[in-house]
């Protein structure tokens, strides 16, 4: 029976790290789609594409931890299922409402909620959660900030160029930053997934501890996240694309490449931060180029609020799916 279990955990694993995809997909596409320099369909492939690449160039600092969020001794596989469950079902549910949502946060806090209806708040590692949680306003306002320094920079240099040639330029060099973009994407949500399924496999027997991960882990895992790119997030991408404000393919290639180079830079740090977030503050840096007034702010503090109750939420859903399975299966 637990090798049933198992699988199940494991199957619900790579179906979030799928939906991730596909909600997430608009964080790989939308500036690139709204500037239209590619098409939606080309534009899902390209971002698979890096997606999948990303296997063979980032470390597994992020899937360790994700693992340690809490304290193994209290990690079951049913506060894995519960976790889960929890979390596919907030993301979904944005997905619906074409919310931009952390799916990451949305993992990490079904996970947490779980294990504290489990074993109670001692469970949760407050010195790897908080840096999580620090990062749900740092990555935005770094993405922002970045975002906001290469479009002043990129203004001036190309201040004296006809506008119809910097288009056409840009328009080719933001193939290079959606690709960019793509490859921390992958590097970072993928490995949140591998984070859960290494520890349903060292709460089961099956290996000792995260460096034992097997081969195919990663593979699925990847594999998982690039088709479910390949799905698309249509209103999401609309969301992104054109409500936060207006992109040129100029403005596109700078937002894309601030958020690449934050997605590097706490991949690096072994920090899983949200690709969500990341994005939103890159656009938001380079509207800000134009005028504020150019940021949409009401659409933005809507997203703002998702951000703030992701967590919590999910937490609440991975906690109350718990205490169901608890009840209706009596594992426990």
């Amino acid at each position: 029976m637990q090798v049933d279990i198992l699988i199940v955990v494991i199957s619900l694993a790579l179906i979030f790290d799928f939906i991730n995809g596909f909600h997430d997909a608009a964080n790989s596409i939308a500036t690139v789609v709204s500037t239209k320099v590619l098409s939606p369909f080309l534009a899902v492939i390209w971002a698979a594409f890096f997606n999948f690449v990303a296997f063979w160039i980032f470390d597994l600092h992020v899937a360790d931890t994700v693992a340690k969020t809490v304290d193994a001794k209290s990690i079951t596989i049913y506060v894995i299922l519960s976790g889960l469950i929890g979390a596919i079902i907030w993301n979904l549910f944005t997905w619906w409402k074409g919310i931009p949502s952390s799916s990451s946060h949305t993992l990490i806090g079904g996970f947490a909620g779980a294990a504290i209806a489990h074993a109670g708040f001692d469970v949760v590692k407050w010195t790897v959660v908080l840096p999580i949680i620090y990062f749900i306003a740092l990555a935005p306002i770094i993405g922002m900030l970045i975002s906001l320094t290469i479009s002043i920079l990129l203004t001036n240099i190309c201040k004296n160029f006809n506008n119809a040639k910097v288009d056409k330029v840009f328009r080719k060099l933001q193939l290079l930053s959606a690709g960019a973009y793509s490859l921390g994407h992958g590097g970072n949500d993928a490995q949140k997934v591998m984070g859960i399924i290494g520890a349903a496999l060292i709460t089961q027997g099956q290996i000792n501890n995260f460096h034992e991960l097997p081969a195919w882990v990663p593979i699925s895992c990847y594999t998982a996240i690039s088709f479910g790119t390949m799905f698309g997030g249509w209103k999401i991408v609309k969301t992104m694309g054109s409500k936060i404000t207006k992109l040129t393919p100029f403005e596109g290639f700078a937002a894309e490449t601030a958020g690449a180079i934050t997605l590097f830079g706490t991949g690096g740090l072994g920090i899983p931060v949200s690709t969500t977030h990341t994005i939103t503050g890159s656009i938001i840096g380079v509207g800000m180029v134009k005028r504020i007034s150019a940021v949409r702010w009401g659409v933005t503090i809507n997203i703002l609020w998702a951000w703030v109750l992701t967590i919590p939420v999910s937490a609440f859903l991975g906690g109350l799916t718990f205490y169901l399975v608890e009840h209706f299966a009596g594992y426990f």
